[in-house]
């Protein structure tokens, strides 16, 4: 059986639907602290400047810290500032709620946490969709999580460019990682960075990539290639 319920404006989908109060409470707690959407929320007292940075909870000082050395790491692809100097740390707080949740999860058994199409698993062989960006009821292929490679996190231009700013060369990102944050983080700067980025990340990072141009143009690293065979043999 599977539990769906909707936070952080997005749909999240525990299979088993076990622990779902305490998985629920998780993904309640970093919307009320993350959502610029909330004006009671920490960041929105951050942003109306009803709160300082340096008197918020540890919680939010910690996010906002991993995300500046995301930034460094990146070469600033990935930023938690917002164009007009606003803290804006969507770029990860979902990725955070999901390796939150699956901490809850890791004795339980196989499972599968998605929050509005980032995966992450227990580890079992799980098929994944990837979503084609030029039809979003549609399924451009599919890939096969296995072992270590645990997590799946897809950014697009379309869908997330409220927290998303640069070039602009691609229009669909995904990455596979043994991280969700991983995954889900380098997804959003190679989104921002472009080509640079992309080929910056597959060296740097154990990840595999699949990244989709304006022109509907694929770019694929060997194990995704991988990921899409294994998932079409089983």
């Amino acid at each position: 059986m599977t539990h769906v319920f909707e936070t952080m404006g997005t749909v999240v989908s525990i299979q088993p639907a076990i622990r779902i109060a305490e998985i629920e409470a998780v993904f309640a707690d970093y919307d009320s602290r993350f959502s610029l959407y909330r004006a009671d929320s920490e960041i929105s007292r951050i942003a109306d400047g009803s709160l300082l940075l340096t008197d918020a909870s540890a919680e939010l000082r910690d996010a906002y810290s991993r995300s500046i050395e995301w930034r460094s790491l990146t070469g600033g692809a990935f930023t938690p500032h917002r164009p007009d100097g606003v803290i804006d740390l969507s770029g990860i707080v979902k990725a955070l709620a999901i390796a939150a949740a699956g901490q809850l999860l890791d004795a339980s058994g196989d499972w599968i946490v998605n929050a509005g199409g980032d995966v992450l698993t227990s580890g079992h062989p799980t098929t994944v969709g990837i979503v084609d960006p030029s039809d979003r009821t549609q399924l451009l292929t599919s890939i096969r999580l296995d072992g270590s490679r645990r997590a799946v996190a897809t950014s697009g231009s379309a869908e997330r460019g409220d927290h998303i700013w640069g070039r602009g060369e691609f229009t669909q990102v995904t990455v596979v990682a043994d991280s969700i944050i991983d995954a889900d983080v380098l997804a959003t700067a190679i989104i921002a960075g472009g080509v640079d980025t992309l080929n910056a990340a597959t060296s740097k990072w154990d990840i595999d990539v699949l990244a989709i141009d304006l022109e509907g143009n694929l770019f694929a690293t060997p194990g995704f290639t991988a990921a899409i065979a294994d998932s079409l043999a089983h």
